[in-house]
């Protein structure tokens, strides 16, 4: 298999800051408040709030609209493309949503302190914190450039840990913490090696998060994806190999992001609390 790297959310060094859209890029038509402002009128309760990263893209973006639609206010965690991230953000806010966008290396401690404190400052709090950013790089094992693991294992595992550690120090009573791996842990395609290892790793630490947020009311689990029409997965693939993947599972089709969110959906609710220490393989059935 060729040597090929695709990036999710290409990890940036800027300084974490808090991005609200221009309100004229947001504007609608929203209900006028009593004093005739034109803002929203806000429930007594205060909405739930949940920190998507890698939400710019994907998954990620796809989660940000459904959690928004849901009634969360939504911090959209990006590491390079802005536009993306604020157009996720629009879409939020288009449908009735809050959203702000806040860049953060998910691998930097503190950025992603800081993307937590932008949580904290704009929405209150977090009640949810879902980690959907990600790096994959397909190649051989025997081909593999160490550099190159080194760069994945920083992202996906450094990342997932970094973030994590936030979440569990600040997530509320009654919160969710979702991570991400991938159904290839177990279907053990060739080429997916160092990318397979770097989410077995994700597994096992949320698998041992879960046991030590006991007495939190904190859940946390995992998402394991199988083949899904992301960019990410999509990239450098042949129509043949798309046809192919996409015949696997019973349901005889590839998975989308939409599917993916309805998962990470339930289990931020409380309708999923119950839910708790598992790794989800949403895939269509595939084996």
């Amino acid at each position: 298999m060729a040597d090929r790297q695709i990036v999710e959310d290409k990890q940036g060094n800027g300084k974490a800051a808090a991005r609200p859209l221009p309100p004229q890029e947001s504007a609608m038509p929203v209900p006028t408040s009593p004093d005739g402002t034109g803002a929203s009128a806000q429930p007594s309760a205060s909405p739930r709030v949940a920190i998507v990263t890698g939400g710019s893209r994907g998954i990620g973006r796809r989660t940000v609209a459904r959690l928004a639609a849901d009634g969360y206010a939504v911090v959209v965690g990006y590491a390079g493309n802005q536009d993306e991230a604020e157009a996720a953000v629009k879409e939020a806010v288009t449908g009735g949503g809050r959203a702000i966008a806040v860049r953060a290396d998910v691998a930097d401690e503190r950025a992603v302190a800081a993307l937590f404190d932008a949580a904290d400052r704009e929405f209150g709090g977090v009640d949810v914190v879902v980690h959907a950013a990600g790096r994959m790089h397909l190649a051989p094992i025997a081909e593999l450039d160490l550099a190159v693991l080194d760069d994945l294992h920083r992202t996906n595992i450094r990342g997932t840990f970094v973030v994590v550690q936030q979440a569990a120090r600040r997530v509320r009573p009654g919160g969710a913490i979702v991570t991400f791996s991938t159904s290839v842990v177990g279907l053990a395609f060739p080429g997916y090696g160092a990318y397979a290892a770097s989410k077995g790793a994700v597994e096992a630490l949320t698998l041992i998060l879960a046991r030590e947020l006991r007495g939190r009311d904190v859940t946390a689990n995992t998402v394991a994806p199988g083949p899904t029409a992301t960019d990410l997965f999509l990239d450098g693939k042949d129509e043949e190999t798309i046809a192919r993947l996409a015949a696997q599972p019973p349901l005889e089709r590839l998975g989308t992001p939409a599917d993916i969110a309805e998962v990470v959906a339930f289990l931020a609710s409380p309708a999923g609390h119950w839910i708790n220490g598992q790794v989800i393989r949403a895939n269509g059935g595939i084996i």
